[in-house]
């Protein structure tokens, strides 16, 4: 088992450092590295969009602004701070982000009332992460929170909740929510290592 481990391990750091490369080409303004980089990378970051957007429309839009910005932004990577991939999972996820409170807005402003209907809030069910490898390492390390944390950290990362939204879907006063997602991001940030 430890052999399999090691292989992917390997893989995952090959990976990286394939995306390092294409992440300093484009910087350069070298478009066959990103149209490489987009390769790579779309899958993963299509899924993320999607799963909290709920719309192939709004996600693959999402995921085209989203590429905008890493092609802008691939001169401001540092390697020392985040892997590649988590650098751009960011950037989609904060895509999103600003897509639904978008359409929230957008929402508010149609009919004048929030359509608190039209948002799941169900509890993120483990077998809806990715089938990829990173998705995998992810819920072993997702499954190792508490329940709070795991609850805090998947509607805030995969739902789009606010932390004051937060607060008040799970009843927990605003501090003791940020406490959970802190500790939380913490174990999940060592695990992933």
């Amino acid at each position: 088992m430890s052999g399999v481990k090691e292989k992917d391990a390997a893989k995952h750091r090959k990976r990286d450092q394939r995306l390092k490369e294409l992440l300093a080409a484009c910087a350069l303004n070298d478009r066959k590295a990103f149209a490489q980089l987009y390769q790579i990378a779309a899958p993963v970051l299509y899924g993320i969009v999607l799963r909290m957007l709920k719309r192939e429309a709004w996600a693959e839009e999402c995921l085209q602004d989203a590429f905008v910005k890493i092609w802008n932004n691939a001169e401001n990577y540092r390697s020392h701070l985040a892997a590649p991939m988590t650098w751009m999972s960011t950037i989609a996820r904060n895509q999103a982000l600003d897509q639904l409170r978008r359409s929230r807005r957008e929402l508010l402003e149609a009919d004048g009332s929030y359509l608190a209907d039209g948002i799941d809030t169900d509890p993120l069910p483990m077998d809806r992460i990715a089938h990829s490898e990173e998705g995998s390492r992810l819920k072993d390390c997702l499954e190792r929170l508490n329940e709070k944390q795991r609850q805090v950290i998947s509607l805030a990362y995969f739902r789009g909740l606010t932390q004051s939204e937060l607060a008040n879907q799970v009843d927990m006063p605003l501090g003791t929510v940020k406490t959970h997602i802190r500790r939380g991001l913490e174990q999940l940030r060592g695990c992933l290592q």
